[in-house]
């Protein structure tokens, strides 16, 4: 079971909206080159998206379905892999102080995944969502910073507003 975790620096509420956003999906998760829903309302449970991974020339067409939906708490997927088979992607939010952190726990279930699932294959999978959660939380992260700043800044001086820290 490959397990991975990152603190990304927003609330959970912001990296929900990214992860609510089906049209999103190809920007965070690796080896998707493009994404669609095409069933249900994303990320709503049984909810579909149709992502494409392109090998050179090749395009496979594959799709994702929600299997459990906790609105701002978690995410499970199924992730349906062609020849490879099917995996369980569990995404769970924790908050952290103002922060959030973000849990990811894949195993394969059926198909070629899951009858060769060892060890080494574990492995690869930890690099994946390494990368993975590099995205999701650059795509969160700016996101944040590209709102605007509703609330002055505290100052470090009593009685004098938007100083802020040095």
């Amino acid at each position: 079971m490959a397990r991975r975790h990152r603190l990304i620096r927003v609330s959970p509420s912001a990296v929900w909206d990214v992860l609510a956003d089906g049209h999103r999906y190809a920007e965070w998760v690796v080896g998707t080159a493009r994404s669609e829903p095409v069933r249900g309302q994303w990320p709503h449970k049984d909810a579909a998206i149709r992502f494409q991974v392109r090998l050179g020339p090749l395009r496979l067409e594959n799709e994702t379905v929600v299997r459990l939906c906790e609105e701002g708490v978690a995410l499970e997927l199924e992730a349906h892999a062609g020849v490879l088979g099917t995996a369980r992607i569990a995404i769970e939010l924790r908050p952290w102080g103002e922060h959030c952190l973000v849990i990811v726990d894949e195993h394969p279930l059926q198909g070629a995944g899951g009858r060769l699932h060892n060890v080494g294959f574990d492995a690869l999978i930890q690099l994946r969502h390494r990368t993975m959660l590099a995205r999701l939380a650059r795509l969160c992260e700016s996101r944040a910073s590209d709102a605007p700043h509703l609330a002055p800044v505290p100052s470090a001086v009593p009685g004098v507003e938007g100083a802020g820290h040095a």
